[in-house]
């Protein structure tokens, strides 16, 4: 399957100016969960510009 990163641009929640992956979603998720952590489009927006992408952060953040 071919990446749009163009439309994916559109959608990403993410705010991370440096980030490399930004509209590259299968390579984001990669990284992220090898890193034990999800995407920042997964959160609310107020808690993906904490940058903490861990499990527990999104429990918390969905009140799981």
């Amino acid at each position: 399957m071919e990446c749009n990163k163009t439309q994916n641009l559109e959608r990403c929640a993410c705010t991370y100016k440096g980030c490399s992956r930004k509209g590259l979603c299968c390579d984001c998720l990669a990284y992220h969960l090898a890193s034990r952590q999800l995407p920042g489009c997964c959160f609310p927006p107020e808690v993906e510009a904490t940058y903490d992408r861990s499990f527990k952060a999104f429990a918390k953040a969905w009140k799981l």
